[in-house]
């Protein structure tokens, strides 16, 4: 039986947040690698599964127009220098901007981490994307987030749909005769391809709306709930200066969390003025809580191992050394593959 899909999203979330707690390439990467075996499990034969092999194209390709930009525009620093590039100088009106030079070590390691980290957010994207149907997560949102939950469906299914109506596309055209490669035949793909998939988004919206995915609520709204999602804007606010700026920082986590606290009251308020059945209700199983669990205990695994040793989790990049392993990462990486255990 196929899971909560906002399990999945939990799961993928506290993931994420670990990716985003730290820059060894080590940790990343057995995140990474955790996350790709979780979705060869545990994935099905949906459109939206198959596209997840283009989210780790999209992966590769960011960390190498990261690398390729150091290269081409890198500033000067410090450290051995592994190549040195001839220097191109550039008209007077871009003064203090050169193209190429040396290309030192630290900095590319640190271009080459910092891609890998964003590569890893996008691949736990798309892990979330390929596990969790995309309708179901629609159905098994708060009543209050109608809206928002159709504009971000619409969002997550472009991928995928682009996926499918490619193979679409190939496959007529090969059925046609015309099975050309090249990047003549991908630009005369192209429109083909966005045409397909436009025409699948708008029977989707439409198909949507025939069931009642409207926002029905009473004229002119709550005050209540505008009022109070103010106030939690500004507590938001407060609470993220007050984390990132010199105040305690006990201070501004304890306005996020009054501030979460309000939105979640104007979300439940909100709710109740929208009127809307569900058909077969998503079930929460204690599969579900294990699964959800395992991602939480990723993120405070990684958080843990950064509160002890913030140099493992964060390695400096002079001197040049080899990152170590910090034993929580291990952990983290562990709790984050448990779901495919589970699914074998």
């Amino acid at each position: 039986m196929a899971l909560h899909p906002l399990a999945w999203w939990a799961w993928a979330a506290g993931t994420a947040v670990a990716v985003t707690r730290t820059t060894n390439p080590l940790v990343i990467i057995l995140l990474l690698a955790a996350v790709v075996l979780v979705v060869m499990a545990c994935r099905d034969d949906s459109p939206w599964a198959r596209a997840f092999p283009a989210y780790l194209v999209l992966g590769a390709a960011v960390v190498a127009v990261r690398v390729a930009f150091y290269v081409l525009v890198g500033v000067d620093g410090a450290g051995p220098v592994l190549v040195d590039l001839p220097r191109v100088a550039l008209p007077d009106w871009a003064v203090g901007i050169d193209l190429l030079g040396p290309v030192h070590a630290p900095g590319l390691l640190e271009a080459f981490y910092g891609g890998l980290r964003l590569a890893a957010l996008i691949v736990c994207v798309g892990a979330a994307n390929a596990l969790a149907n995309p309708k179901r997560v629609l159905r098994s949102l708060p009543a209050s987030l109608n809206h928002v939950g159709t504009a971000l469906v619409i969002a997550v299914t472009v991928t995928p749909q682009l996926a499918e109506s490619r193979a679409r596309v190939r496959r007529a055209q090969r059925l046609r005769g015309l099975d050309r490669r090249g990047p003549r035949a991908a630009l005369a793909r192209l429109v083909p391809v966005l045409q397909d998939a436009l025409d699948h988004a708008l029977a989707l919206a439409a198909s949507m709306d025939s069931r009642g995915f409207a926002r029905t609520s009473a004229p002119g709204g709550d005050r209540r709930v505008t009022v109070a999602l103010f106030v939690a804007l500004v507590a938001a606010v407060l609470g993220t200066y007050g984390l990132l700026g010199p105040g305690p920082a006990w201070f501004g986590a304890l306005v996020l969390v009054a501030g979460a606290a309000v939105a979640v009251g104007a979300s439940v308020v909100a709710g109740r003025q929208v009127r809307r059945t569900r058909y077969r209700p998503e079930a929460w199983r204690t599969r579900e809580t294990l699964v959800a669990a395992c991602g939480l205990g990723v993120a405070l695994a990684v958080a843990l191992a950064a509160a002890i040793d913030p140099r493992a989790i964060d390695p400096a990049l002079s001197p040049l050394a080899w990152p170590s392993l910090p034993l929580g990462a291990a952990v983290a990486a562990i709790l984050a593959a448990v779901p495919a255990v589970g699914a074998a």
